[in-house]
């Protein structure tokens, strides 16, 4: 082998060796939203203590992350803006100005789009571009939209309306309407996928049912009806579940459980898949919102919006380890892959 040949090789292997640390050094966290507070927490799933904190955004709703952690997006509803922070800083370095009221928000698998639903009358979602951190489009839909999510392979949008009734699906490479499943309030969307990467089926919460529609993406029909366990009516939480008993749904990235929250009576319920068999019942902090999981499927974490805390859920155990203080009214959370940062 020659000197060049060895130098090619030696430089080769420095970066296989750089991208090994790298990858090492990317930090897990959890970003929590308060929703009736003005920060966001990041929690370290390592020692499930809150490590950083964000201000400056009252009445927080949706928060996702650019696929390289390098920034948080965060709708503000008080001030009706997408919250761009540099997670260098965890300083907040842009507000762009939305069309009205958001909710949700997602991502692109490739980062350079952010889907924001606007949950105002007549019903829209805006398109930010994360390169030059404008509003690139505005796409009418019917009735406010409430949850969104971009599908694993990139593809397809889905936006949940409940004053609509309507579940709409989008085009990401054109922003176009595609098809559309109408009749239900859409609550939470959860999905699994195909050894392609591809959907399989939704799990869709709806208005007035505690449990959850099981969908199929191919047929575009409702194939199933989940109802959660039942509650005796003198031990359900004293509250109306804001015209939703069962808030928050997940499927755990190892692809056999979806994981359904239930405010009627504050626990998480585990369904096996592709059975849909009941697994586990675990109880939780009051009113569990939403949930989100660790990369490695051994943590849950679900947002109690009354109690104020998070639930940390071991999932191999189906057990409930600790519940973190964090904001008033936790709601919507998600996993951030910090690249090296020190926060």
């Amino acid at each position: 082998m020659n000197i060049s040949s060895m130098r090619g090789l030696t430089a080769l292997s420095l970066a296989l060796v750089l991208v090994i640390v790298a990858e090492g050094q990317a930090q897990v966290r959890v970003m929590q939203t308060n929703s009736t507070d003005t920060m966001v927490h990041l929690i370290d799933p390592a020692t499930n203590r809150i490590v950083a904190e964000i201000d400056g955004i009252p009445v927080a709703h949706g928060i996702t992350a650019a696929p390289d952690g390098s920034r948080i997006y965060v709708s503000g509803e008080a001030e009706v803006a997408l919250k761009v922070i540099d997670t260098a800083t965890m300083e907040i370095i842009k507000s762009i100005p939305l069309s009205g009221r958001p909710n949700n928000v997602s991502i692109t698998p490739d980062g350079r789009k952010v889907y924001v639903g606007i949950n105002v009358l007549p019903g829209a979602i805006d398109v930010i571009d994360t390169v030059t951190l404008e509003t690139v489009k505005k796409i009418d839909v019917p009735g406010g939209i409430h949850n969104i999510y971009v599908t694993p392979d990139g593809r397809r949008v889905i936006a949940g309306s409940i004053g609509g009734r309507r579940l709409t699906v989008l085009d990401t490479a054109t922003d176009e309407e595609l098809w559309a499943w109408e009749g239900e309030a859409i609550r939470p969307v959860a999905m699994n996928t195909k050894s392609d990467g591809s959907v399989d089926k939704l799990f869709i919460q709806v208005s007035g049912h505690h449990g959850f529609v099981v969908f199929d993406w191919d047929t575009r029909r409702e194939v199933d009806r989940i109802t959660l366990p039942d509650v005796p009516p003198e031990l359900r939480y004293d509250s109306t579940y804001n015209g939703a008993p069962a808030h928050g749904i997940g499927v755990a990235p190892d692809g056999e459980t979806v994981w359904s929250t239930s405010r009627m009576n504050s626990f998480v319920y585990v369904y096996s898949l592709p059975e849909l068999e009941l697994v586990a019942s675990i109880p939780t902090g009051t009113d569990p919102d939403w949930i989100a999981f660790t990369p490695d499927s051994s943590l849950a974490y679900v947002a109690n919006a009354v109690s104020n805390t998070v639930s940390v859920i071991d999932m191999e155990n189906f057990a409930e380890v600790i519940q973190i203080p964090v904001g008033k009214g936790p709601k919507r959370n998600g996993i951030i892959r910090l690249p090296g940062a020190t926060h």
